[in-house]
């Protein structure tokens, strides 16, 4: 044994106390190579057999197998002195005095709490799989790392074997130390699944969780916002503790993706998965400026890319069906940084691998159907709210004047709305049939959104229907818009001026249509 912190410590005895039994009797083995006399609890004596060294029961130094129906095995001095005590002079005469035998490694895990929850989700007796002793026996030997070494995942036996052998069957002081901090944070995680599993079993459930867990995924950034901008991502960790949520990317082809990169990526996958049909959507700057429906994927890329000729250099692009043969050439001439699609055929990935700078990204849409949130930060918080997927209804079509819009108008008005939500508030969208000619945003005022979109559109705004993310507040707005030609508008209402916009509408012949609801987007 070492004399203290920062020496080295040899193995001359483990308990062994392990519900994963992956791995342990090849680990059990290399330790008796080492002249470690075993001990284990009985499950898993049983499970090691008929081995070389033998191993020693556990029991002979409690007295006791199993009480209570297995509640109480390992909780009794006769375990827990030997791992406790320093390995002073004091310590060694007070495990003499108690006849307590010192224990310098202690292999444990637990019972399968998380996987329960997730094999029986409604199991009436999930108390019974929470482990207390085997968390008591990480704890303790956690806490006297100074001495003890402590297992708590079988992925560690390899590298604590190959240790032993390049130090004669000796444990670093640094290694009891980042296994001491593993077990601290395997007890950490252990107790958190718990709560939640019992706090899903009484409480009634919400839209948000009371806890996130959030681990750093290995996905490696360019960079943030900017080139000087350190970034990196961070995966929520699943309820059931079944690991991080997937992560819904595979990069295909190209460099690492930059913090920016993610940001386009989210809003072109977002806008595709409000379509049923072959859509694609064009996003610069976390923004759309182009988005369309289509008979083939390829005829929706090429009416998306034709919103805004000059937005679109350096974009990304987000499908909801694979990348065909025929999609390659909808985007020639035209700079795409990154497009992402469910799949690429390989008839496309021959040209597709021809433009040098592309990021090609494998994706899954958002599923719509499944409750979700959104976080951003603000004031050193994190600001978390649902996910806007509301969908408008065809009795929320409003009349508020008396021209009307053709059937034709109101599935534009439909599509437009669509596309608005995830417009930067102001957000304006003009559309003719299911393709955008328009788009606006970002703006402190909807006066310039408007006249933004209709300056995109150019002389296509005329016979174009409008959608506004929030009310009009004063009639400017849809003046311009008269003046461009556009035929219906929608829009949420709501505005002290209301009287005065629907005026303005009427005095132009346009069908405005109100919702009730707004879809801001900052």
């Amino acid at each position: 044994m070492s004399s203290g912190a920062g020496a080295q410590t040899r193995l001359e005895r483990a308990l062994l106390s392990v519900d994963d039994k992956t791995g342990l009797a090849e680990f059990a083995r290399e330790l008796g190579g080492f002249d470690v006399e075993l001990w284990a609890t009985a499950g898993t004596r049983r499970a090691l057999g008929e081995i070389s060294p033998p191993v020693r029961a556990a029991e002979e130094l409690t007295g006791i197998s199993s009480w209570f129906g297995g509640r109480i095995k390992t909780l009794h001095p006769g375990l827990l002195g030997g791992i406790l005590a320093p390995r002073t002079d004091d310590g060694r005469r007070e495990l003499a005095d108690h006849h307590l035998l010192p224990f310098d490694l202690v292999v444990v895990n637990f019972y399968p709490f998380e996987r329960h929850l997730v094999e029986h989700p409604d199991a009436r007796d999930r108390e019974e799989f929470i482990d207390i002793g085997g968390v008591t026996l990480a704890r303790a030997a956690a806490k006297n790392h100074e001495w003890v070494t402590v297992v708590t995942d079988p992925v560690d036996y390899g590298p604590l074997v190959a240790e032993l052998r390049a130090n004669g069957g000796a444990v670093s002081a640094a290694t009891r130390a980042r296994l001491a901090v593993r077990a601290f944070e395997r007890c950490t995680d252990y107790d958190r699944a718990i709560a939640r599993g019992l706090r899903g079993a009484s409480a009634a459930p919400g839209p948000f969780p009371e806890e996130i867990v959030l681990a750093r995924e290995p996905l490696a950034l360019r960079y943030g916002e900017n080139p000087h901008q350190r970034a990196a991502t961070y995966g929520a960790i699943l309820p059931t503790d079944a690991g991080l949520v997937p992560r819904p990317f595979d990069l295909v082809k190209g460099e690492n993706l930059s913090y920016t990169n993610l940001l386009d990526l989210d809003t072109a996958l977002a806008i595709v998965a409000e379509f049923p049909g072959p859509s694609a959507a064009v996003v610069k700057h976390a923004t759309p400026c182009g988005v369309a429906s289509g008979v083939t994927i390829a005829e929706a890329l090429e009416r998306a890319i034709a919103t805004d000729p000059v937005a679109r250099y350096g974009c990304a692009i987000a499908t909801n069906r694979p990348i065909d043969a025929d999609a390659p050439a909808a985007m020639k001439g035209v700079f795409v940084d990154l497009l992402g699609a469910p799949e690429f055929a390989p008839e496309a990935l021959e040209p597709l691998g021809r433009r040098p700078k592309i990021k090609l990204v494998r994706t899954t849409p958002p599923d719509l159907t499944t409750p979700s949130w959104e976080a951003k930060s603000a004031l050193g918080r994190m600001l978390l709210q649902e996910t806007d997927r509301r969908e408008l209804l065809p009795t929320e079509f409003r009349p508020v004047t008396g021209p009307s819009a053709t059937a034709e108008e109101r599935c534009a008005l439909d599509f437009a709305w669509r596309v608005v939500r995830h417009v930067k508030s102001n957000g304006i969208v003009l559309a003719k049939g299911p393709q955008t000619v328009g788009i606006g945003g970002g703006q402190p005022t909807r006066v310039k959104a408007v006249e933004l979109a209709v300056e995109v559109a150019g002389p296509r705004a005329r016979g174009a229907v409008l959608a506004s993310d929030a009310f009009f507040p004063f009639a400017d707005g849809v003046e311009v818009a008269a003046r461009a030609g556009v035929r219906a508008i929608l829009q949420p209402g709501g505005s002290l001026r209301d009287p005065e916009v629907i005026a303005a509408a009427e005095k132009a012949g346009i069908a405005m249509y109100f919702t009730g609801w707004r879809v801001f987007r900052h």
